[in-house]
């Protein structure tokens, strides 16, 4: 199997979105909360599998910068500025695949913690 590459990137400030292309019919559409709060760094992921730690307040963070990291992906500065996580194009792929699940699960998370009631909508 190839390395995943993106056909086109696009970031879109006034929706707070990151749009990532990796053919034309996988295009996915990523917030720049959810970007932040899955960010790939230890500082989110811990060091370890369970090491996790839940991102809260991270509703209206914006990406300030984009940079690339080499031919294999994409190093964001957040408006909190959170800016040491590596998102590979791999890692990018899943995101946009696992989307609807992952933020579900995040939500969950939220609630369970007490940071969002049972009945309040998605953050966005």
């Amino acid at each position: 199997m190839s390395p995943r590459v993106p056909t086109h990137i696009t970031l879109h400030q006034a929706s707070r979105r990151l749009e990532i292309g990796f053919n034309e019919e996988e295009i996915f559409s990523l917030p720049f909360e959810y970007l932040r709060v899955f960010s790939p760094s230890a500082e989110v992921q811990g060091h370890g599998p369970g090491q996790s730690i839940l991102q809260i307040g991270k509703e209206s963070v914006v990406v300030t910068d984009l940079r690339p990291v080499g031919h294999y992906g994409l190093c964001p500065t957040f408006s909190d500025g959170h800016q040491t996580g590596i998102y590979t194009w791999d890692y990018l792929y899943e995101l946009g695949v696992t989307q609807p699940q992952r933020w579900q699960e995040y939500l969950e998370a939220l609630r369970q913690q007490g940071h969002l009631k049972a009945n309040e909508p998605p953050l966005s």
